[in-house]
């Protein structure tokens, strides 16, 4: 199932100096909303505080045989006490999406986590706090590595009948390991396409190529420029929840107002995963139906800002020389200054 944020989960990083972070407005006692469990990472590495990403989920680059100790909030905001089960389990980046496998499905990753309390009895409206440690094995093979540090409640079968519901939430784990720096990430936008929903709704969607060696989160916005009698329009965000594994390309959507004219438009996208950010453009006309052809992208500004430097600097030449005339013209129009020889008294 896809996994999704829930209250706030804030980044603990292996090394470096830690520094703890203010959880959000909430009930008293408790971090999650009425109703629900929540987890919140306690802790967030001083060089990674201007991270966007590094607020949302577990994302670090670790050597071989590493310990990573970090506090997690776990919040109660059901009606009454209730026992959260905490573990870990597999996950993977599958066509676009993170994906958190089925029940403690295990994988390489999720065996190095364990936490100090697996079962605490929290009371309702209160949260406690739990240390996860993350013990990576001396041999462990290099590369990213995907999982999820979940929290779950169950709930007993209604009367008469024999399913037990299950809820669980919980926080993203990128493990990136091998020897010195991290990998660097990086992504190309390759091409806009216009489109209309079934029910007329305009979208564009974004062809988004991963050519870094970590996972990516795509956030960003879409702005349009130069639209029919000069509009504009924007900015419109990008629909979450698009993750671009390594080597994949995958489409990143943003839904437009229906009142949106047609165009054409200059449409500027920017798009970003952590602190990694890229702006392309392209010049796009929403269909009547369907789907347009896909455009190509150019990076940096939009063709018409050339065009309108170009012309603001023809203006400010043209003032110079008329500047200059006229400072010229006024020289001309002076009278003439005679020179004489000023005579001293003789000695």
């Amino acid at each position: 199932m896809p996994i999704q944020p829930v209250v706030a989960a804030v980044l603990a990083v292996a090394t470096g100096l830690l520094v703890s972070f203010a959880p959000p407005a909430q009930a008293a006692g408790s971090s999650a909303p009425a109703g629900s469990i929540g987890l919140r990472l306690l802790d967030i590495p001083a060089n990674a505080t201007d991270d966007p990403r590094a607020r949302l989920y577990i994302v670090d680059h670790v050597a071989p045989g590493a310990v990573v100790k970090r506090r997690i909030d776990v919040a109660n905001g059901l009606p009454d006490a209730t026992m959260i089960n905490l573990y870990s389990g597999a996950a993977s980046v599958t066509d676009g999406a993170f994906l958190g496998a089925e029940g403690n499905t295990p994988n390489d990753l999720s065996t190095w986590p364990s936490v100090d309390r697996e079962s605490p009895t929290v009371p309702a409206g209160e949260s406690v706090t739990v240390t996860v440690t993350i013990t990576v094995p001396a041999d462990a093979a290099p590369g990213e590595q995907y999982g999820v540090v979940w929290a779950e409640v169950s709930a007993p079968p209604t009367s008469g009948g024999g399913v037990s519901v299950v809820n669980r939430v919980g926080i993203r784990i990128y493990l990136s390991v091998g020897p010195g720096g991290a990998p660097a990430a990086d992504f190309l936008v390759g091409t806009l396409t216009a489109a209309r929903s079934a029910d007329g709704q305009p979208m564009v969607v974004a062809s988004v190529q991963n050519i870094g060696g970590r996972a990516l989160d795509m956030f960003g916005t879409l702005e349009l420029l130069g639209g029919p009698g000069g509009l504009s329009a924007g900015p419109f965000p990008v629909v979450l929840g698009t993750t671009v594994g390594i080597g994949d390309t995958e489409p990143v959507t943003i839904v437009l107002d229906k009142e949106v004219p047609a165009g054409p438009w200059d449409a500027t996208i920017t798009l970003h995963s952590g602190l990694l950010e890229r702006s392309a453009n392209a010049t796009i006309t929403f269909p009547d139906v369907g789907t347009a052809a896909a455009v190509p992208l150019t990076s940096g500004p939009p063709e018409w800002l050339y065009f309108a430097i170009i012309g603001l600097l023809l203006l400010l030449v043209l003032i110079a020389l008329l500047v200059r005339r006229r400072r010229d013209d006024d020289l001309a129009d002076r009278p003439a200054i005679g020179y004489g020889v000023v005579q001293t008294d003789a000695q």
